[in-house]
């Protein structure tokens, strides 16, 4: 019996989605095989939490836990953390010294994508195409005029680093420029303004399942609101359809550039890109190395539509742990 570490949690504003896709993990695994723990790895602390909601603190010297006065390691991590600093390559570097294998990409991978943009200018010279963009640090000056005049309107203002479209605005007037800023701020230090794409968003899983990189069928996401934000993405202000209602020649030449993007990166685990597909041609928002992994969330339904039981995703992911 393998011991798994499922952490979950997380320092940001996505930390309970990230407790309730740790909990999903934690409630699909096969107890015959593996003997799972909670671990919350929150701001004030990090926690094993047992089936009675006790909590035992976590030695972060080794990453073991003192149950009862019996020590128990870990022989792999079961990643769930959604954004800091799980997602951004801290949790990933900190595992790795200590030779602890988990199931998502390595820390320079995730410390890229988890920046938007110098994500996109990595990608962009092996043909894969962006939005139009400018970027701003907190103290830059913001010349309004110059940003509406490199990205147009209406266009995104986006924290360069945060998950769940926490932060986000859409623009569609000059003035509504300065406020949109700042929310992005009250996030990130850093922003990135893009141009608005019109055309249908695609929502593509890749995975590498038992030992071949995979496509999953892809989601299209239709937002009730503006864009898909919070409220479209956790309070079912939109509809995810899956497989996307795109024509197959399109749909290969999504798949082709998510792989594409998957292999360039040296990807491991799980990812799931955002595209919109203009005149058939697919651009690309951003990557996410730990999607949701809730029953409703994109990827678990793309697996399922490709015929995968959460029990199989998430076994898969700790064997190939495991294997590397």
């Amino acid at each position: 019996m393998k011991n798994v570490a499922i952490i979950m949690g997380g320092y940001s504003s996505e930390y309970k989605i990230s407790l309730t896709s740790g909990n999903v993990v934690y409630q699909n695994l096969d107890t015959t095989k593996y003997t799972p723990y909670r671990i919350h790895i929150l701001k004030g602390k990090w926690v094993y939490v047992n089936e009675q909601e006790q909590e035992f603190p976590v030695d972060k010297h080794d990453f073991s836990v003192e149950i009862n006065g019996k020590k128990v390691t870990f022989d792999v991590v079961f990643n769930a953390i959604h954004g800091t600093p799980g997602e951004d390559g801290l949790m990933q570097a900190y595992l790795e010294l200590l030779k602890i294998p988990q199931t998502s990409c390595g820390y320079y991978q995730a410390a890229l994508t988890f920046n938007k943009r110098d994500l996109l200018s990595v990608l962009k010279p092996y043909g894969i195409k962006t939005a139009k963009s400018c970027y701003l640090n907190q103290g830059d000056t913001i010349d309004v005029k110059n940003i509406v005049n490199t990205v147009g309107l209406p266009c995104f203002v986006k924290p360069n680093k945060s998950g769940s479209s926490f932060g986000i605005s859409k623009v569609k007037e000059e003035n509504e420029l300065l406020s949109a800023i700042e929310n992005a701020y009250k996030e990130d230090d850093e922003i990135i303004i893009e141009s608005f794409l019109e055309g249908t968003e695609v929502s593509v899983g890749v995975i590498n399942y038992k030992g071949e990189i995979t496509v999953l069928p892809m989601t299209e996401i239709v937002s009730e609101n503006d864009f898909f934000d919070y409220e479209a993405k956790y309070l079912g202000k939109s509809q995810e359809i899956t497989p996307a209602r795109i024509p197959e020649e399109v749909r290969q030449k999504v798949a082709q550039t998510a792989k594409k993007a998957y292999e360039v990166l040296k990807m491991q685990g799980f990812s799931r890109s955002e595209f919109i597909i203009v005149n058939g041609e697919p651009y690309m928002l951003e990557m996410n190395t730990i999607p949701g992994l809730t029953n409703e969330s994109i990827l678990p339904q793309q697996a399922r539509e490709a015929g995968i039981s959460l029990a199989q995703l998430f076994e898969n992911a700790i064997e190939l742990a495991l294997k590397n």
